[in-house]
């Protein structure tokens, strides 16, 4: 930066942050600024606008210029705050995860919008989130489904212990437990909802993604494989012998990937459950399949 930030107004650093990451060629230079003096100064929007003319102390102005400079070599806000909001649950992140997505969202709404269809959202139910990750989508079903007891999988030991922090902040330390494992490898069934977000880059696209996700988020959580299908080819089969009749599975899809995971659907036994549902951006993000009751 330019000058220092200690001795400039919350207002003047604000405006200064914001200047430095439009230079940058950051899109969401205003919000993201106003994110990183929010959670230095410990100040919602209104407490910004109301302490706007305070100074900003020394060890501030460092840790301010410290997160601008990560925010500059493009680390995601997230990252650098250590946590996301998903589905209304703030959840911890680390190395391990993927920072979560709204686009997922979709996942939780068409599984949700599944089991009010059939009449099982109020009975006991059992869930399964194939590569939990942050645990995310199983803490949305399981804030949404009194009833439920879920089971998050990982390879990854770290990501399960950031997951099993995240269902404790919850409250739902009591109805998640998280198991490592490849996928359902170490599952036993039955499930009457298995949800995954898997990798579903294709490995030569990765190199041309954002470098907000390309340089933090986990490798082994976006390669895909060569056509973007390798853990679908692996998930779907386990999940379809691990679902009580009725059951469905539901994952999230890259785009132009529906129509090739319904077809691996029907050759393990499942029936598509409707079309895709799609995200704000008009992708066929959720993908469904049913297997049929006796």
């Amino acid at each position: 930066m330019t000058a220092p930030l200690a001795g400039q107004t919350v207002e003047a650093a604000r405006r200064a942050l914001t200047a430095r990451f439009r230079s940058g060629g950051i899109d969401s230079a205003e919000l993201d600024a106003r994110m990183l003096v929010g959670a230095v100064l410990g100040l919602d929007l209104t407490g910004m606008i109301t302490a706007a003319d305070r100074l900003l102390d020394c060890g501030e102005s460092l840790r301010l210029e410290d997160f601008m400079r990560r925010r500059l070599a493009r680390e995601p806000v997230a990252r650098i705050l250590g946590h996301k909001e998903f589905w209304g649950l703030p959840l911890q992140l680390s190395p391990a995860t993927l920072v979560p997505r709204p686009d997922t969202e979709t996942v939780v709404e068409l599984a949700l919008e599944m089991l009010r269809n059939d009449g099982a959202s109020r009975r006991p139910l059992r869930i399964a989130d194939l590569g939990t990750g942050s645990g995310a989508i199983l803490l949305a079903l399981l804030s949404e489904l009194p009833g439920a007891h879920g089971f998050g999988t990982d390879i990854s030991e770290e990501a399960l212990l950031t997951a099993g922090a995240n269902a404790a902040h919850a409250g739902l330390a009591d109805r998640a437990t998280f198991v490592a494992c490849n996928y359902a490898t170490g599952l036993r069934g039955p499930f009457d909802l298995i949800v995954s977000n898997p990798p579903y880059v294709r490995a030569a696209d990765i190199a041309g993604l954002a470098a907000e996700v390309r340089d933090y988020d986990p490798r082994a959580a976006l390669d895909g494989g060569a056509d973007g299908l390798d853990a679908y080819r692996a998930l779907i089969p386990q999940a379809a012998g691990l679902l009580a009749p009725g059951g469905a599975l539901v994952v999230e899809a890259g785009q132009g990937q529906s129509g090739p995971i319904q077809g691996l659907m029907t050759a393990a036994g499942l029936t598509p459950a409707g079309a895709p549902k799609a995200d704000l951006a008009g992708i066929q993000r959720a993908v469904a399949g049913h297997k049929m009751p006796r």
